[in-house]
């Protein structure tokens, strides 16, 4: 009689881990009960983000807004220089560097 039984039909028979380990290969850990990854590439309880993701939504520079005001920021800079460049190809702004 052996002195450990082995159990390990269910271990074997449960679903894998899907991350990638650093040697390119599969992670060969059981997943976490109802998520895909195992409980040391963050199936553990309480990791992640959020459900509604508010650590992406810190700054809003990538709001449509933001985005928007940028880009008439950029329109208007470029009108500005080719201003500028027109009236020096007319030489109605002369440079004078201060003394």
């Amino acid at each position: 009689m052996r002195a450990h039984i082995t159990n390990t039909g269910p271990v074997l028979a449960s679903p894998r881990c899907d991350a990638n380990t650093r040697c390119a290969g599969a992670c060969r850990s059981p997943s976490v009960h109802s998520k895909k990854r195992c409980r040391m590439h963050g199936g553990a309880q309480g990791s992640g983000a959020p459900r509604s993701n508010q650590n992406a939504r810190k700054h809003g520079l990538f709001t449509g807004d933001a985005i928007a005001e940028r880009r008439q920021i950029q329109v208007v800079l470029s009108e500005a220089r080719k201003l500028l460049e027109e009236m020096k190809k007319r030489k109605l702004v002369q440079y004078q560097p201060k003394v």
